[in-house]
């Protein structure tokens, strides 16, 4: 038995109540309206999205003062060593990465973005920051702090929720009861 479509214009999950559709709305476009953005700035830079992601997570560990080492890179980004040699080659010849020796251990290297590459990502979000930084201002310092709290909140969820569990093909599920009822 299929399921019934939704009527048009309800909302999908929630009932439409203390505008939790809208909060819940908001998120879902501020992050597709994040990744495309994100998608526009790795493409200015003639980088692809992992590209971006590596420069990004190698600058949050400078940041933080903790050298980075490939494999650590591969295993943020979900990629093979081989595919993180093939990206650290690709953003050492842009000028954005270099490898450097490891402090504690001369076998290893660490990676280190190029202060071109802080430079290329401070002057390309700069503005966009300034712009930030003012409509944060717009909200009172109790509602800026109502704000993090949410969105901290939201974050430990997507953090703690587990794998999804797939979801079973209804096509699948249908011939196959037809296969049975067959039988």
């Amino acid at each position: 038995m299929q399921e019934p479509t939704p009527a048009p214009n309800t909302p999908y999950w929630y009932p439409d109540r203390d505008h939790v559709h809208d909060v819940l709305d908001g998120i879902r476009r501020f992050r597709r309206a994040n990744a495309a953005m994100r998608k526009r700035m790795a493409d200015g830079m003639g980088m692809n999205k992992t590209d971006m992601q590596a420069l990004q997570a190698v600058i949050a560990a400078q940041r933080h003062g903790a050298p980075l080492h490939p494999r650590e890179l591969a295993d943020e980004l979900d990629i093979s060593t081989a595919s993180t040699t093939k990206l650290l080659d690709r953003l050492e010849r842009s000028g954005h990465l270099t490898r450097v020796p490891h402090p504690a251990d001369r076998r290893s290297v660490t990676i280190q973005a190029t202060d071109h590459a802080h430079t290329e990502v401070k002057d390309r979000l700069a503005p966009m920051h300034r712009d930030m930084e003012e409509i944060i201002y717009e909200f009172t310092p109790g509602e800026q702090r109502a704000i993090a709290m949410f969105l901290h909140s939201m974050a430990d969820l997507f953090d703690r929720s587990g794998d999804i569990e797939p979801l079973r093909d209804a096509l699948t599920d249908q011939l196959t009861n037809q296969d049975a009822v067959r039988r």
